[in-house]
């Protein structure tokens, strides 16, 4: 006992500077992790007006006001797993074989083929985000992310000492990419480019030749691709989806899915990413990926062995109606809205969103949009996003 006494307080005397005081600081990483939407709406005077009903349309859950039901074949292939005893284990980080074998199965194309050992599976479409960011992505190197975009691109590429540079997307070109302005971002410390088509905020759907004109681009620059796809299929009128692994051989891509908007379960938390390499160009992402699974030890395990039956059995029908509601609250929304003065709508093409410009001049007591927004609380009890925390151009 004296012994250990004696090697304790020599420790102690040798660590006497730290010793002083408690000083139990949060990390770098913690520090440099921020999200956009809470630090602007967290300062925002948003109390509702009493007499109204309060109504917030900042929200990207389908499920939050119970309008958009989810298919029974998902509830009960959940339950059939439950009941199996055979979902409750650990399962492989990279995830579970049958759930990977049916993702390629359903998602395979005659342009992009896929294979079990193409797919890694994810806690959420933003797991699989965080694991391509941080795949391709060094500290210090830059990502090209769009503007207006998801907020979450910034929160999880600067927690990772990764410098966000934005690219603009048109307004009056039904938010396509301004080409020329991604091109003059790119450096020797670019290491990706980050796509999300179906857009989320825009609500617009990228044309086959726009896609083709961005992926030129990338062939040049030699510039891998993160095509964050969540919104895959969820188009209105006679828009058509071009997935983007199908418009190209050559270029790399890492397609981020998942089951939470098209199957409207987004509490349900497994995501996946795609891999898109012909070329054999990411092997070391490959091997990457895999290591970076081990972090959280793989997705929820219940909802990885349902998944088969829910991808291949729930009937298209389903996401027909989804997408018609969508489509219907769309256009009434759009023709509401654009019969207010000062208001610019363009009109959504596909996803769960839209974008509406204001004209400062028609608001007397409004300078911007926070101010907007604002005010839309006070007077009518109704909360949007500022298009500051999507990257609008104000």
């Amino acid at each position: 006992m004296s012994t250990v006494q004696n090697f304790s307080h020599n420790n102690v005397n040798n660590k006497l500077s730290r010793m002083k005081e408690w000083r139990v600081p949060a990390s770098i990483v913690a520090k440099r992790t921020k999200n956009p939407i809470r630090e602007i709406v967290y300062n925002m005077n948003v109390t509702p007006n009493p007499e109204k009903e309060y109504i917030s349309l900042a929200l990207g859950d389908p499920t939050h006001y119970g309008n958009f039901k989810i298919h029974e074949n998902c509830i009960d292939a959940v339950i059939t797993q439950l009941k199996s005893y055979k979902a409750n284990g650990y399962v492989p980080s990279v995830g579970v074989e049958s759930a990977r074998i049916a993702l390629a199965k359903k998602f395979s194309t005659k342009e992009a083929p896929l294979t079990s050992e193409d797919i890694v599976l994810a806690s959420g479409a933003s797991d699989a985000l965080s694991l391509a960011i941080s795949v391709l992505c060094n500290e210090g190197q830059n990502i090209l992310l769009p503007r207006p975009g998801f907020s979450l691109y910034q929160t999880l590429s600067e927690s990772k000492g990764i410098e966000c540079r934005y690219y603009n997307l048109l307004p009056d070109r039904n938010w396509e990419t301004d080409l020329d302005h991604l091109s003059s971002l790119i450096d020797d410390k670019t290491a990706c480019l980050l796509i999300n088509n179906p857009s989320n905020p825009c609500g617009s759907n990228f044309t086959r030749q726009h896609l083709e004109s961005i992926l030129s681009l990338c062939e040049i620059y030699k510039l891998p691709v993160i095509c964050d796809e969540i919104y895959e299929d969820m188009v209105y009128g006679d828009n058509i989806f071009y997935p983007l692994a199908n418009l190209t051989k050559t270029v790399p891509i890492l397609k981020i899915s998942g089951l939470a908007k098209r199957y409207l379960i987004p509490g349900w938390r497994v995501g996946w990413i795609f891999i898109y390499d012909y070329n054999n160009i990411l092997n070391e992402v490959r091997s990457g990926l895999a290591s970076l699974a081990n972090l959280i030890l793989g997705a929820n395990s219940l909802i990885q062995n349902a998944l088969p039956d829910i991808i291949m059995n729930t009937p298209q029908s389903f996401h027909d109606e989804t997408d018609k509601l969508l489509e219907e609250n769309a256009k009434l929304s759009a023709n509401v809205l654009g019969k207010i003065p000062g208001l610019h709508v363009i009109v959504p093409q596909g996803a769960m969103y839209m974008m509406v410009g204001i004209n400062i001049e028609e608001f007397k007591d409004i300078n911007n949009d926070i101010e907007f927004s604002e005010k839309l609380v006070q007077e009518e009890s109704v909360l949007c996003l500022p298009g500051k925390v999507k990257f609008s151009l104000s």
